[in-house]
Parts: structure tokens; C-alpha cells; sequence
């Protein structure tokens, strides 16, 4: 922890909450005061994937930074919802996740106790699915996703779903590959062929998804 000792932790967050707000004033920044939820999209993007960029990259100061950049999202997005019709703030940001992982965790502050990984995973996807009104588990999960990212977190979700992911005779050859040249390999070779042959990697990952997405709608009898 940095800091003087006598500094309250979040009082700096409070700082940057000021700023934001004397940058979106009258008088403020004319760049500031222009912008949108809409407009601030890319930002939002960019900022979030050079986070991930410093933590893969092990650059400690780097996500020290990428996080202030991070946060300074949010507490924008936070400024412009208090000039909505139906206004918000930071607080009740703060407050809706505050609260939202307090329900989502019985074992903790709850009676539900000594309960095992499984069982917070278990908790958490059937708290979720309550509070959203959910019918499937791939309810919410984002389809603007990266292609492989959705993948995983469509196999993430479905883990209690009894579905065939590939066809078995698609994972041998996945297999045979993966343990001759590697799994980073393999997919660069994938794109690399479908590129030979004028076709979308990405976009095939995207159909096959769908088709799995189907099927794991179709095992918990979810038909819309």
C-alpha cells in the first residue's frame, strides 16, 4: 500500500471523482464536456485490453497505470449518468456491486459455510441466473465476445450441461495436433490455412459456437 499512513484508502478515488466532475463542468474541458456513453465505447475497449496486455506481460507498473485508465472509465461513465433523466452516480455503482457480491456470497457472509470451490461456483451461476431471470446458461454472456473468448466462456458456463462441445472425432485430431506442434501452433495454423483458402477463422469459430450455444439451450429444454 502506497501512500501517507494517515491516508484513508479510496480517498484518492474520491479525488479523481472530483476532477472528473470540474472536467465535465461548465467551464471545464470542451472534450470532456462533448463526450458520450456511446462516444467513450472505444475507449473503454482499449483501456480494458491494455490491462490485460500489462498483466500477461508481467509489467507490474504497466497495470498499475492500465488500471487508473480503467477506472477513469468508470468514473466517467459514472459523471454522465448524473446528467440522465433518471440520474446515477458512483456510489450507486459502488453500492450495486457491493451489494450484489454480498448475495452472491452465502458462504461468506451468510450461514452457508465451509463451502468448496465447486460449491461457490455452483452458488454464484444459480444466484446469478435468479437474479437475472435467466432461463439458460448462456443467458448474458455477451456475443460481441472475441471468438475464442466467448468459446471458453460458453464452455465455462455449460460445465453442468450434458453436451457434446465437438464431435469426438474432431477432438482426436485436435489431440494428435496439439501434442505434436502445441496448442499456440495449432491455432496460428488454423488461421493461417483458412486465410490460404479466403477463409474467416474467426468467423467459422463464431458458427461453430452457435451451433454449440444451440445445443446446450436444447439439453436444458430452453427453446426460444
Amino acid at each position: 500500500m502506497t501512500g501517507s499512513a494517515h491516508v484513508r484508502q479510496g480517498e484518492a478515488v474520491l479525488e479523481l471523482v472530483a476532477l472528473m466532475d470540474r472536467l465535465r463542468s461548465p467551464g471545464g474541458c470542451p472534450w470532456d464536456a462533448e463526450q458520450t456513453h456511446d462516444s467513450l465505447v472505444e475507449y473503454m475497449v482499449e483501456e480494458a485490453y491494455e490491462a490485460v496486455e500489462a498483466i500477461e506481460s508481467g509489467d507490474d507498473a504497466a497495470l498499475q497505470e492500465e488500471l487508473g485508465d480503467v477506472l477513469l472509465q468508470v468514473v466517467y461513465h459514472a459523471r454522465l449518468a448524473q446528467e440522465h433523466d433518471e440520474p446515477w452516480d458512483i456510489d450507486d455503482v459502488a453500492r450495486g456491486i457491493t451489494n450484489k457480491l454480498i448475495s452472491r456470497h452465502p458462504h461468506v457472509f451468510g450461514a452457508e459455510q465451509g463451502a468448496t470451490i465447486v460449491d461457490v461456483e455452483g452458488n454464484w451461476a444459480r444466484l446469478k441466473a435468479a437474479e437475472k431471470g435467466r432461463e439458460s446458461v448462456t443467458d448474458g454472456i455477451p456475443a460481441a465476445l472475441p471468438a475464442l473468448v466467448l468459446a471458453a466462456k460458453l464452455m465455462s458456463r455449460s460445465k453442468s450441461v450434458d453436451v457434446e462441445i465437438v464431435p469426438s472425432r474432431a477432438l482426436d485430431v485436435a489431440n494428435a495436433a496439439v501434442a505434436e506442434i502445441g496448442y499456440g501452433e495449432l491455432l496460428l495454423a488454423i488461421v493461417a490455412k483458412g486465410r490460404s483458402e479466403g477463409v474467416d477463422a474467426e468467423a467459422e469459430l463464431r458458427e461453430a459456437i452457435r451451433g454449440y450455444r444451440e445445443r446446450i439451450r436444447a439439453a436444458e429444454g430452453v427453446t426460444s
